[in-house]
């Protein structure tokens, strides 16, 4: 029973992830500009010593091996790439950098994997989600916080939609709360209810 419920907590939230309205150009434009909290995901070809992911601190600076503190909050990536190229070229010749823009997201609560995880700007509160395993069996998808810029919501995963297809922002936190007790074991209700029946017909006796 319990693989049951976690195999259908895992297919629900698939099917909202699939089923959810995608993430636009518009809602997240290819140049969608670096944040406080994000990460620049540096590629450099041949060189692994300079390749790496990198936050972006609260003062919108990223420390980048040999070139040092870099302010990159308010440019697109594809600004930072021609930054990045015109400044390693003073170590490097004819090589190839790819810059990509990644959120931080926290997944906390009744999932399958909780922790902070690098995630595409396209990824939806349903993608991160999946992205930690799913709900665990005791997850309720009904029960769902997300806390945004300070702001806590309650998500109901199967009717809140445009909430859980709302692209992923860094800084988020999603917390899944359990089910109660009574929907974790529902024969504890029927044999309380039962008790109950039993006790008010031999007082009424």
């Amino acid at each position: 029973m319990t693989t049951l419920r976690r195999c259908l907590a895992v297919g629900l939230l698939l099917l909202a992830a699939l089923h959810a309205p995608r993430a636009s150009a518009q809602s997240v434009p290819a140049g969608d500009p670096l944040r406080p909290g994000d990460i620049v995901r540096l590629r450099i070809w041949r060189e692994p010593d300079l390749s790496g992911d990198f936050p972006v601190d609260e003062q919108g600076v990223v420390v980048f091996p040999k070139i040092g503190p870099m302010t990159v909050v308010g440019q697109a990536p594809a600004d930072l790439r021609r930054r990045l190229v015109t400044a390693y070229s003073e170590f490097l010749q004819q090589t190839s950098i790819d810059v990509t823009l990644l959120r931080r997201v926290q997944v906390l609560g009744a999932v399958r994997n909780p922790g902070l995880y690098p995630v595409d700007p396209t990824m939806t509160v349903s993608d991160a989600l999946a992205l930690a395993g799913g709900t665990t069996s005791d997850g309720d998808v009904r029960k769902i916080r997300l806390i945004r810029g300070g702001k806590r919501m309650d998500v109901k995963l199967t009717s809140d939609m445009r909430i859980a297809s709302s692209p992923i922002r860094s800084g988020d936190q999603i917390f899944v709360g359990e089910r109660s007790l009574v929907s974790r074991n529902p024969g504890v209700a029927v044999a309380a209810l039962t008790s109950g029946l039993s006790l008010l017909l031999a007082l009424l006796r």
